[in-house]
């Protein structure tokens, strides 16, 4: 089943409040998925100091000490480690590709959640109320938060297999649904040298959309070729530091709704997940139609 939670906050106020409204959204889509669940923040300046690239790891049981001195030796500048629950979130005064570089050859058989400018991406397993507590999410500040709390049907319930899948820079993607022909487009993007670090359906529609924006395609015209190329049922949420996007497949089976005020746009499997926001009551709601593709710009 699966639920998908994203908030896009337009008015600096709310800022302090990221952290504190995103929690009521995932909280209340546990439901949906008690096995595991993830968070992409966007722009806490503690977990990613402005001005700061970013990699987010998992598996890797070590202190956070040790990862500075590797890392920073390796780069050869100074190197933060925050221990946010099981993930550590690394940032350095560096672009976060020379940062993710430099982690994957200190630590390759690290897991890596997320990279980018301002995105820490935090991923577990376990109930999502429990999961959002050890991790401080209701502290957290920041623009733009994307969540996800998984009912796993497509792969182990493991971190490799939690959402959001944050595979290109600053880049995440939150699914709803099943892609049924990701076996054959895998192949594909492993003949064109992409690699993978799970064996999760959704894993293969985030390498699609990357490969998309990295060949120089807006969100728009990745979506709208996700959509011509996967076979399934499917509701997505795709963000970027700077955009917020939505789409449905064409029978747009998977339940989705989208609130949008001045202040903020929000995106939630269903509405009890938006009721607490902000304005909601003068909010214009409306159900995403089937392979449209809904996207915002900070």
């Amino acid at each position: 089943m699966c639920g998908i939670v994203g908030l896009h906050l337009r008015n600096p106020e709310l800022h302090p409040r990221l952290g504190e409204l995103l929690t009521d959204m995932l909280c209340e889509m546990q439901d949906r998925g008690a096995d595991s669940a993830g968070v992409a923040v966007y722009g806490d300046p503690t977990w990613t100091p402005p001005g700061q690239g970013a990699v987010s790891l998992l598996e890797l049981d070590l202190p956070a000490a040790e990862v500075e001195a590797a890392i920073g030796t390796a780069l050869g500048v100074p190197v933060a480690v925050r221990a946010v629950d099981a993930t550590l979130v690394v940032t350095v005064p560096v672009p976060s590709e020379e940062l993710l570089a430099a982690a994957r050859a200190a630590y390759p058989d690290a897991l890596v959640a997320g990279f980018g400018a301002d995105l820490a991406v935090l991923k577990g397993v376990g109930a999502p109320r429990d999961l959002a507590a050890s991790w401080g999410l209701a502290g957290a500040q920041g623009w733009q938060g994307v969540g996800h709390t998984r009912m796993a049907t497509e792969s182990a319930v493991d971190p490799s297999g939690c959402h959001p899948y944050a595979v290109g820079p600053d880049q995440c993607l939150v699914h709803n649904g099943s892609f049924s022909n990701h076996a054959t487009i895998r192949r594909e993007l492993r003949a064109a040298g992409v690699e993978f670090d799970s064996e999760n359906d959704t894993e293969v529609g985030a390498r699609f959309v990357a490969k998309a924006l990295a060949d120089g395609k807006d969100v728009e015209v990745a979506l709208k070729e996700l959509c011509a190329t996967f076979d399934g049922f499917y509701t997505l949420l795709v963000s970027n530091r700077d955009s917020f996007a939505v789409v449905r497949d064409a029978i747009a089976c998977k339940p989705a709704v989208i609130a949008e005020t001045d202040d903020w746009v929000a995106m939630a499997s269903e509405y009890r997940a938006l009721a607490g926001l902000p304005g909601v009551e003068n909010a214009r709601i409306w159900e995403p139609e089937p392979e449209v593709v809904y996207a915002w710009t900070r």
